[in-house]
């Protein structure tokens, strides 16, 4: 089997490191995890200038040979948004600072970089230069990131289409999980007194739907619902917003004794944390939705758990029957609350054994570490 390994990666990442995990922070632990040297690229600091470039390279502790680069641009930001041609040409030399710093050329270039900081042409040196989109590409420089890639993968068909003007050739990856998320996994039989439901993520982000899901725990006010993510902006280290709205919202959740907020937590303390529940619910506005409703990265560490998952439409496990209870309207979430209701009233039906098994087999089937070996079959199958 292809392996993807003995080689120096830079990934270029729009969302800091920090303690909430996504697809990019994953894969730079899997491919360090696979003896690659990894250098993850945090997007750079903003405020003002001070004419000198900052870059600022420190080992991680999740995995040997993995690094974070913080920087500084010698230029103001905010170019990127009055000039971003003027932006991509001052960003060239400051890439080439930031390469001399690692010391070696990047074998790979890996981005999932939608604003389009870091044009993948900047980097022709590199032997691969891999584009991988995991959100809606939902700017003209989001798709014209794309360019200079020599292979696209991405989580959703609807998002590979979206690149179709591009000669580079795609492939749909699913989203994976972290093995940890997968070990000392036991089919729990019996169901909790009270039910509890879970939900991880980022609750400050605009795109849930913030009605609905006040709706469903007003609703069900015998029901624990366990909320692990950032709830206040300064927690967050993959954005959010910072307004009025989101702070009532957080405080209508705050107000119902039946909702626990835990706040961010790292990936193994997720990964032990969401086996205690009975449920996961997935509640997002697909009007607002950075994913469109086409697929989540927070799916498939709910599946490993075996329990079900009740959630607004998602695309992509439309033909997986028995994987999620979802509505089938797209455009709006008005049945989820009885939809809830319904599978919460028949939790053991939806938890039985075989459900359970059904939802861990598709977990196992994608975790990180087998996604990269369909990467690398796909990389050999183009050498």
């Amino acid at each position: 089997m292809p392996t993807l390994s003995d080689k120096t990666i830079l990934i270029l990442s729009p969302q800091k490191w920090g303690k909430m995990f996504l697809s990019k922070h994953h894969y730079a632990v899997e491919l360090a995890r696979r003896g690659n040297t990894v250098y993850f690229l945090d997007p750079p600091e903003q405020g003002a200038s001070d004419l000198r470039t900052s870059i600022d390279i420190a080992p991680l502790p999740h995995a040997p040979n993995l690094f974070l680069i913080r920087h500084k641009l010698y230029f103001p930001y905010a170019l990127k948004f009055h000039a971003l041609p003027l932006f991509h040409m001052l960003v060239r030399p400051h890439l080439n600072r930031i390469v001399k710093a690692i010391g070696k050329k990047p074998d790979i270039i890996w981005s999932f970089d939608l604003g389009h900081l870091y044009p993948l042409g900047h980097f022709k040196k590199a032997e691969r230069r891999v584009f991988h989109p995991v959100d809606e590409p939902l700017t003209p420089a989001a798709i014209n990131a794309a360019q200079g890639g020599d292979i696209i993968f991405s989580v959703t068909k609807e998002i590979l289409e979206k690149y179709h003007g591009f000669d580079a050739p795609k492939r749909f990856i699913n989203h994976g999980v972290p093995a940890e998320f997968l070990q000392n996994i036991d089919v729990k039989k019996t169901t909790s007194e009270p039910i509890r439901v879970g939900l991880s993520g980022n609750l400050v982000r605009p795109d849930m739907d913030r009605p609905t899901l006040l709706q469903i725990v007003a609703e069900n006010p015998d029901v624990i619902f366990e909320c692990w993510g950032s709830y206040s902006y300064n927690q967050s280290n993959i954005g959010g917003s910072d307004d009025s709205d989101t702070a009532a919202f957080i405080e209508a959740l705050r107000s119902h004794p039946n909702v626990v907020l835990h706040g961010a937590v790292s990936s193994s303390e997720l990964a032990k944390a969401i086996h205690r529940m009975d449920a996961f619910l997935i509640c997002y506005d697909i009007n607002k939705d950075q994913s469109k409703g086409t697929n989540y990265h927070k799916i498939m560490e709910y599946l490993s758990t075996g329990k079900v998952v009740i959630s607004n439409n998602v695309t992509t496990y439309k033909d997986k029957p028995g994987l999620l209870k979802m509505t089938e309207e797209r455009t709006d979430n008005h049945r989820l609350p009885a939809l809830f209701k319904e599978v919460i009233g028949n939790i053991r039906q939806y938890n039985d054994t075989t459900c359970q098994e059904t939802r861990i087999a598709f977990a196992r089937e994608n975790t990180y570490d087998k996604q990269l070996d369909r990467i690398a079959a796909f990389i050999t199958e183009l050498c």
